[in-house]
């Protein structure tokens, strides 16, 4: 039996999920790469979708995978100043809520920049595989969104910030 704490339930779903989702993204941009090497350099030709498909799946998978960072405190973090605070419970706190607050604001502005991009791409389609140019900046708005979320529960909830290992070997 394990000693170490258990991550909710919805957690531990929503980061085998997205996982499974970057991995899947990863092996079709990895395959459709290597593909298109293959024709180019073996038979001349090559698969024009390569490019534009392996561009979006990038995209979709970096805010994937910045989405399920977020609640597991793995984004980058400067805990310098915050982790001399660790002994003042207070300032901590205060500390604690204002960068919450920081974050969810950030994000927010993230997301309505992103909202209004995706609003623009409805109308225009990329040039190979047709796809509406919105679904580009959606992942943007996606993820802020969750952030955003995210960033107000632990504000409301007074979470404490994820310290890691910065706090330990300072």
């Amino acid at each position: 039996m394990s000693t170490a704490p258990h991550s909710p339930p919805r957690e531990g779903l929503f980061r085998r999920v997205s996982s499974m989702v970057m991995a899947g993204c990863l092996g079709v941009m990895a395959l459709s790469v290597f593909i298109n090497v293959v024709l180019r350099y073996g038979f001349g030709s090559g698969v024009a979708a390569s490019e534009e498909l392996s561009r979006l799946l990038f995209v979709w998978m970096v805010f994937i995978g910045a989405t399920a960072a977020y609640p597991v405190g793995e984004h980058m973090t400067f805990t310098s100043l915050v982790g001399l605070l660790h002994h003042r419970p207070r300032a901590m706190l205060a500390a604690t809520l204002l960068i919450r607050l920081l974050v969810a604001t950030s994000s927010a502005l993230i997301a309505w920049g992103a909202w209004q991009q995706v609003v623009v791409g409805m109308d225009s389609y990329s040039v190979v595989l047709r796809y509406p140019t919105a679904l580009l900046p959606l992942p943007a708005f996606l993820c802020a969104s969750a952030i955003c979320v995210m960033a107000v529960v632990e504000l409301i909830k007074r979470t404490p910030l994820h310290l890691g290992f910065a706090a330990e070997q300072e």
